[in-house]
C-alpha cells in the first residue's frame, strides 16, 4: 500500500503539471505519446506475437490520432468522440458472453485490436477537446479526470472496508457493488465541489454532477472490460510500468470509457448554460 500510495502522488504530480502548464498542441502531443504506448501494452496483452506486427498497429494508430487532429473540430473529430460513447455500450454485451473471443487465433486478436482503438482513439480526441475548451479547458480537463481517479479510491476503499456482494465475478473478483455505491457517492460530492468552484450553479450544477456520476458508470465499465482481457490472458496487470500500480492501462482503464462522456455532456450543458 505504501508503494502503491507513492507512486500516486509522484504521478499526480506529473499529470497536474502537464495538464495545467502544456499548450494546446503539446498537450495533444504529448498525450498521444502516452496513449500510443498504452496501445503498445494493448497488443501485448491481447497476444500479439511479433514485434513488426505491434509495431505497425502502433504506426497505424499514431497515423489515425494525427488524421483526427487535423481536422479537430470538425464533424469528423465529433463522430470520433461518438464512436467512444457508443464503443463501451457494445463492450457490455462482449462482457456478457464472457468467453467472446478468448480464445489465440489470429481473427481474435484482431477483433481485440479494433477494440483497442475504439477505446483509445475516442478518448485522446475527448480529452484534447476538453482541455481546448475556450473557458478554463484545462482546468476543466483536470476537474474531468479527477472525477475518474476519486471514483477509482473511493471504490477501493468503500469495497475495501463494506464490500460483500461481487459486482463481476467472472470478470473481476475484487470488484464489489459497494466499491461502486462508493465510487458514485465520492464522486458526486467531487462533481459538486468542484463545480460550484468553477462558477456552475442551478440546474449547470445539477446537470454537472448528473454527468459525473454517468462519467464513473463508464469508469466502471471501462475497468471492467481491462479486466476481462487479463483474464482471458491470464495476467494480473497489464504491465509493470508504475510499482504497486501495474502498467498504462492499468491506471487509464476507467479514463479511456469515461471521458469521452465528460466531453460530449459538457458540450450539452454549454449550449443550454453557457460559462
Amino acid at each position: 500500500m505504501k508503494q502503491r500510495i507513492l507512486t500516486g502522488l509522484i504521478l499526480a504530480v506529473i499529470a497536474v503539471a502537464f495538464i495545467l502548464l502544456a499548450s494546446g498542441p503539446l498537450f495533444a502531443g504529448l498525450l498521444a505519446l502516452v496513449w500510443l504506448l498504452a496501445y503498445w501494452e494493448w497488443t501485448r496483452l491481447i497476444g500479439m506475437p511479433r514485434m513488426a506486427t505491434r509495431l505497425l498497429a502502433v504506426a497505424a494508430n499514431a497515423l489515425l490520432i494525427a488524421g483526427l487532429w487535423s481536422v479537430r473540430g470538425e464533424s469528423a473529430w465529433w463522430a470520433a468522440i461518438i464512436v467512444g460513447l457508443l464503443w463501451w455500450l457494445l463492450s457490455l454485451l462482449w462482457m456478457r458472453h464472457f468467453s467472446f473471443a478468448a480464445s489465440p487465433t489470429l481473427g481474435n486478436r484482431l477483433i481485440k485490436l479494433a477494440a483497442g482503438t475504439l477505446a483509445l482513439v475516442p478518448a485522446w480526441t475527448a480529452l484534447v477537446e476538453i482541455h481546448e475548451h475556450p473557458q478554463l479547458g484545462p482546468v476543466w480537463t483536470l476537474f474531468a479526470l479527477v472525477l475518474v481517479w476519486a471514483a477509482d479510491s473511493f471504490a477501493y476503499f468503500a469495497g475495501s472496508r463494506f464490500g460483500r456482494n461481487k459486482l463481476a465475478p467472472r470478470i473481476s473478483p475484487g470488484k464489489t457493488l459497494e466499491g461502486v455505491w462508493g465510487a458514485l457517492a465520492g464522486s458526486g460530492v467531487v462533481a459538486a465541489v468542484g463545480g460550484w468552484w468553477l462558477g456552475e450553479r442551478d440546474w449547470a450544477l445539477a446537470l454537472l454532477i448528473a454527468l459525473g456520476l454517468l462519467c464513473v458508470v463508464y469508469s466502471v465499465i471501462g475497468d471492467l472490460f481491462e479486466s476481462l482481457m487479463k483474464r482471458q490472458a491470464n495476467v494480473k496487470d497489464s504491465g509493470s510500468l508504475f510499482p504497486g500500480h501495474g502498467g498504462l492501462l492499468d491506471r487509464l482503464d476507467g479514463v479511456f470509457a469515461a471521458i469521452p462522456v465528460f466531453a460530449a455532456g459538457k458540450t450539452v450543458i454549454d449550449l443550454f448554460y453557457p460559462s
